[in-house]
């Protein structure tokens, strides 16, 4: 989160738009926060390049929420999946409650060490899904499949770190607690013509899309306080130059640490190069250096870093380069590796 993003919320929590109450006071349907509803869209839809042809919904749930929500909305039939990782695959599990589920690529049997790039999307499929960054294994999509059907995206953890071409997706989701806000809001940008693709069962209504769109994303309470963050973070979005400026900056980072990688004859990167990760960089020692690993975390503890441990089923190490990280950070990483060896 940017430290402007912080210290504005903190503000608000003491008295929010001049009312005298806290953000966690106020009605969600009083004029001053009906406003932050409405800025928060157009940022959204500015930053993005969202037209009006989508909605803009802010819902809770995380993307655990919506990898059964989408399916219970919009798989008749047959939807297809593409498995690239632990989120991925719940996505998976979830949609095949409510039919047919053709997983067309899979690298799971090495460990999603990188992103499949040889399928086609079948044109009888009732959407296709796919996920862009995988937080876990560090791989990243970088050039979306053309799809006939509708494209459906889990974008939680690089959404806003790169311009992205909205009008290939028919629906793009992500879970905030990554480069928009806290946990607690899910975005969701969805086209309309989705809304006649509706699967033919009982939807409840909280999971039903267009109640949301047609409630202006108050159908029930909405989550006040992390779309008020939320709202704030992405104005320094926009102050720093916008998503052009960002990929520009997330760029630097992670070139910074993989250069540093590859460069060591200690570490090594666990995954494919062309489908690295800007967003979650992993790397391990070398199996004939692995003995050296409780030196080096006593020594990137002595430096107050913090967070690298990998997660289990990759091990090493996991450096997370999200939008508020400075590049001061990624340098101090580097100079401890090099100081290292």
């Amino acid at each position: 989160m940017a430290e402007s993003a912080f210290a504005k919320s903190v503000q608000d929590i003491q008295n929010f738009a001049g009312t005298g109450l806290s953000i966690l006071e106020v009605s969600h349907r009083g004029k001053q926060f009906e406003a932050v509803m409405a800025e928060t869209e157009n940022l959204v839809r500015e930053l993005l390049g969202v037209s009006s042809n989508y909605d803009v919904l802010f819902l809770q749930g995380g993307a655990s929420t919506q990898f059964f929500q989408i399916p219970l909305n919009f798989l008749s039939s047959k939807a297809a999946y593409t498995d690239t990782g632990t989120w991925a695959n719940r996505a998976i599990k979830e949609a095949q409650g409510y039919g047919v589920v053709d997983i067309l690529a899979s690298s799971k049997d090495s460990n999603y060490t990188f992103i499949p790039k040889e399928y086609s999307v079948p044109s009888d499929a009732d959407y296709f899904h796919c996920t862009s960054n995988n937080t876990i294994y560090g791989t990243q999509i970088k050039q979306f499949p053309n799809s006939s059907v509708p494209l459906i995206c889990d974008m939680s953890s690089d959404i806003f770190s790169k311009p992205v071409d909205v009008s290939k997706f028919s629906l793009i989701y992500a879970g905030a607690q990554k480069n928009m806000g806290p946990a607690g809001v899910t975005l969701v940008i969805i086209h309309k013509d989705m809304y006649g693709r509706k699967a033919d069962r009982h939807i409840p209504t909280m999971m039903d899309y267009k109640i949301h769109a047609d409630n202006g994303s108050m159908y029930n309470t909405p989550p006040v306080f992390p779309i008020l963050v939320s709202k704030y973070n992405l104005e320094w979005v926009k102050e720093i130059g916008g998503l052009n400026a960002m990929q520009k900056r997330n760029t630097e980072k992670a070139d910074t640490l993989y250069n540093a990688i590859d460069n060591s004859p200690y570490f090594r990167g666990t995954t494919a190069k062309d489908d690295r990760s800007q967003m979650n960089v992993t790397f391990v020692f070398e199996k004939e250096y692995e003995a050296l690993a409780e030196k080096f975390d006593a020594a990137c503890k002595e430096a107050q870093l913090s967070g690298l441990k990998g997660h289990r089923s990759v091990g090493g190490y996991r450096a997370s380069l999200y939008n508020a990280l400075p590049l001061e950070s990624v340098q101090a990483l580097v100079n401890v590796m090099e100081t290292f060896a």
